[in-house]
């Protein structure tokens, strides 16, 4: 790593060098934090002694080797040349001493015999006469002690000697703060030497040669940060950065914190004090330095001394690992036992102080088993706090500890519950291994009330109907012992069933007086209630104002939190089957982007399955076959269960519109549960099984599908055309076979059905009804129509409106008025990517013999107002759409109209001019 910023102290080492080379023995003390550069001017100091003719005799001090006496000495004894019988006499002292400490006792008495000392001295003072000598030992502080008893009675007799020692150590070393580092610093020979961190020019001089002037200049601020100025850690990262330009072919965007800044700090660990390693990792474990001496049970003085040595290494700033990363090498490098100790002690220790129970619970997960009472509720209540933050992850760990900690077998199922919830959010295949346990604790009594209830959801949810009615059939058994809350909770249920699953009401008995006990709960579990009510009576009786009231206003005090997903997925499928698309689909969007940040994907999938049923109805295709794949994208099919025909369905029918029918066959070759066509996914299945069908011409195979559908609809009691309008489609089936009579019964029959708000259904209905009636009549029907797709937002079906107008104008040879729809519905059906439409108003442009247009000068007589409200006419909008979009009266329209007429001498709306006609107006 060189001598960046070194220079001074090296002219130093280099001074005291000249004057042991001319006789005046020196004595250099280097010292520094763990890896500040100590060891490469040690090096330094000897490679220049050895070009000035002197001999350079090196050791290193050793953790490891500590224990073993006059180990230190043995290794400059044997750096040094001697000849054989000179040799041969220093290594029995060697072996004389190092017996002679071994049979001592005490670590007071471990003391080496003073003519041994006064002997191995004498070989070094001796080799000095010959030749200027520099003895070097880094890590000093490592050293066993009879060989630091040698260095300090050679330190006192070099002063007159060709030799210079230098000693390098890391600040606070086990021996240097006691007799060693005194006893040298005594002698007037000897000059003590401080090595600081780098500055952050230093550190960026030491990686500009490998990262580049322009990634240094850029980076040199985060390296510094994260190395201190520790010259190793920097080296470290400086290396990372070259593995990853290797491994990438390209630079990082930030700093690469990898296995080589990793081993480094492992290096700075193990080089220093074993009681500051212990520090380290106890400040890794607590996170903080606050209560680190009662977790390792060592004075605060200690903690704080050592502490301030971790920061001089450049590990800590402000008491605090520099880098996230830091603390989890630190973590990684620990006895796993050691590791798991700590984290229980840490437990309790954070217990005892009242702190959050995540943080408790963080030390809980990595901890052997801590028998207290406090554990299973401290595990709990940091489950429901990261739910509610969105970390479910960490839940669900939080969970499964609790249950592996609790005793109580009741208890055991209720936390069995949660777990079920929370996975449920990750992927709602990970709970169903714990479903049948629970069923087993159902059967024992130990699973009771709204727990019961979440079991019989999850069970329906993956198909285990026969599970899941025995779970129902308990339910009632115990239906008139239970508690306010789960009464709610079963009147949710029932409410649920009846919109989701309706074979299994029947199983789930109504109790006396449930309404009133369950209006007494909280307010989360009375907005669950009125969101599922709200569904149900609109898949039951149609919308309801009220209710639709209701549900937004539930949707604008709902967030994603432990409990309310339900409760807005009820309420915006309530507002969507109600058709009111434009409203529940902002509040979607909003939602699906709350669960993308709560760690969620399960909730990301649902809400994207609504929303590409939303996009479905406001016939934006390309939408709904977006929102269909990220919805069976964000976890996998089979965790679908039997709710997989929601977004298959939605992709299917968007599919076919679009005139995708080969990536349709695809899907429908997946198999599905059988188990689904006794759900409400199993209808939208069927009906967009039936609509592809009728894309690709097989007729009776779809009208048997829209049949299917519509008898599990009535016999459900879910037969609204806000759901799916099952016979408008079995009507255009038959009109397709040429049923005509039997296709009308089926049309009117949905028209009879659609309340006053239902636009959509109504405009699907007229547009096939109008196929059944006199070609005279079409036109008014068609229009008709397309008005209430219009106030509907179904672009698709508006466009399929459009192209029958097209047909039906073209039909009656009005070619100018065909044209002029043909415009509009080709814009439509592209907003749509309706591939098959678009072809058939191709074909359709340009057929028939259009009549001449009207001059120029004639155009030219109308006032701007009256050519607005022409241009509109000639495109094919209603004087209502004209109206509103315009913000005029629907009487001005029509006064508008008729000074048209007189001006143009037309009688009629269908001599309007083209609207290209019109010129600049035209653009309106």
């Amino acid at each position: 790593m060189g001598l960046i910023e070194r220079k001074e102290e090296l002219t130093s080492l280099e001074e005291l060098l000249a004057n042991a080379v001319m006789g005046r023995g020196r004595i250099a003390l280097v010292g520094g934090a763990v890896a500040v550069g100590k060891s490469t001017l040690l090096r330094s100091i000897a490679e220049q002694a050895i070009e000035l003719g002197a001999l350079a005799v090196a050791a290193t001090g050793s953790r490891v080797e500590r224990d073993l006496p006059l180990g230190v000495m043995r290794q400059l004894i044997q750096d040094a040349p001697l000849v054989t019988t000179v040799r041969d006499r220093a290594l029995a002292l060697l072996e004389e001493g190092a017996r002679a400490v071994s049979v001592m006792d005490g670590e007071a008495e471990r003391q080496i015999d003073a003519q041994v000392v006064h002997a191995l001295c004498s070989v070094l003072l001796d080799l000095a006469e010959r030749y200027p000598l520099v003895i070097v030992v880094d890590d000093v502080h490592h050293a066993d002690r009879a060989s630091l008893l040698c260095l300090v009675y050679l330190a006192r007799r070099v002063r007159n000697a060709r030799i210079m020692l230098v000693f390098g150590h890391a600040d606070r070393g086990r021996y240097t703060d006691a007799y060693f580092q005194t006893d040298l610093l005594r002698q007037p020979h000897c000059r003590r030497i401080r090595l600081a961190p780098l500055s952050r020019t230093g550190v960026a001089a030491l990686v500009v040669a490998r990262a580049g002037v322009e990634v240094t200049e850029r980076l040199a601020d985060r390296w510094y940060a994260l190395s201190g100025g520790n010259p190793l850690l920097a080296g470290a990262l400086a290396d990372d950065h070259e593995d990853f330009v290797r491994a990438a072919g390209e630079r990082p965007a930030d700093v690469v914190v990898g296995e080589q800044f990793g081993q480094a700090v492992l290096s700075c660990l193990q080089r220093g004090r074993s009681r500051t390693a212990l520090v380290a990792r106890g400040l890794a474990i607590l996170g903080e330095s606050e209560g680190l001496d009662r977790l390792l049970d060592l004075p605060a003085i200690d903690i704080s001394g050592e502490l301030l040595s971790l920061g001089a290494a450049g590990l800590l700033a402000s008491g605090r690992y520099r880098h996230e990363a830091v603390r989890e090498i630190v973590l990684a490098g620990m006895d796993v036992r050691d590791r798991r100790e700590l984290h229980r002690r840490a437990a309790e220790l954070v217990y005892a102080r009242g702190l959050t129970p995540s943080v408790i619970a963080e030390h809980l997960l990595n901890a052997d088993t801590v028998e207290a009472s406090w554990v299973v509720p401290v595990l709990e209540e940091a489950a429901r706090n990261a739910l509610r933050d969105g970390h479910v992850e960490s839940a669900v760990a939080y969970l499964r500890r609790a249950w592996s900690e609790c005793a109580d077998e009741t208890h055991r199922s209720k936390i069995m519950t949660m777990l079920v919830r929370a996975e449920w959010r990750i992927n709602p295949a990970a709970p169903e291994g714990h479903l049948s346990e629970l069923a087993e604790a159902m059967n024992r009594g130990s699973l009771r009330g709204g727990d019961a209830v979440v079991l019989a959801r999850a069970l329906l949810w993956h198909g285990r109907f026969d599970d899941a009615r025995d779970v129902l059939e308990q339910l009632n058994g115990a239906a008139e012992a239970v508690d306010q809350e789960t009464t709610a909770e079963l009147v949710v249920a029932r409410l649920w069933l009846r919109a989701t699953y309706p074979p299994f009401l029947n199983h789930l008995r109504r109790t006396t007086g449930e309404w009133g006990l369950a209006n007494m709960v909280s307010v989360a579990v009375s907005q669950r209630l009125e969101s599922t009510l709200a569904l149900a009576e609109v898949l039951t009786r149609g919308p309801r104002e009220g209710s639709m009231s209701t549900v937004e206003r539930i949707l604008e005090d709902s967030r994603l939190d432990e409990m309310t997903l339900d409760t807005v997925e009820n309420a915006l499928l309530a507002l969507t089957y109600a058709g009111r698309c434009d409203r529940a689909a902002p509040w979607c969007d909003l939602f699906a982007v709350e669960a993308s940040s709560r760690q969620a994907p399960s909730r990301q999938a649902r809400l994207a399955a609504i929303r590409a049923e939303i996009a479905i109805r406001q016939g934006d295709m390309p939408a709904a076959e977006h929102h269909a794949r990220l919805a069976l994208d964000s976890i996998p099919m089979s965790s679908w269960g039997v709710a997989i025909g929601g977004p298959l369905s939605s992709l299917i029918l968007a599919l076919t519109a679009m005139g995708k029918y080969d990536a349709v066959r695809e899907h429908l070759d997946r198999p599905v549960p059988e188990a689904m066509f006794q759900t409400r996914y199993g209808l939208h299945y069927l009906h967009a099984r039936g609509r592809y069908g009728l894309a690709t011409e097989y007729f009776a195979l779809a009208l048997r599908d829209f049949q299917r559908c519509g008898e599990l609809m009535v016999a459900w009691n879910l037969d609204t055309p806000g759901l799916i309008p099952w016979r408008a489609d079995a009507g255009e089936a038959c009109l397709r076979m040429g049923e005509t009579e039997e296709a009308r019964q089926l049309i009117q029959a949905h028209l009879d059905l659609c309340g006053p708000d239902a636009r959509r259904g109504k405009g699907i209905a007229l547009r096939l009804l109008a196929a059944t009636s006199e070609p005279a009549r079409r036109p008014a029907l068609l229009r008709q129509a397309t008005e209430y797709l219009q106030m509907a937002g179904d672009k698709y079906e508006l466009a399929r409106a459009l192209l029958d107008l097209v047909e039906v104008y073209d039909s009656l040879g009005e070619y100018r008025r065909a044209r002029t729809i043909a415009g509009r519905a080709q814009a439509v059906a592209r907003e749509c990517r309706a591939e098959p439409m678009i072809g058939a108003l191709a074909r359709a442009d340009g057929t028939g013999t259009a009549s001449s247009p009207l001059s120029g000068e004639l155009i030219g007589v109308l006032s701007d107002a009256e050519r607005r409200v022409a241009v509109l006419a000639a495109a094919g909008y209603t004087n209502r759409e004209i109206a509103a979009k315009l913000y005029i009266t629907i009487s001005t329209v029509e006064q508008h109209l008729t000074r048209t007429y007189r001006k143009l001498n037309i009688s009629q709306r269908a001599d309007l001019p083209l609207v290209l006609e019109f010129g600049d107006q035209a653009s309106i």
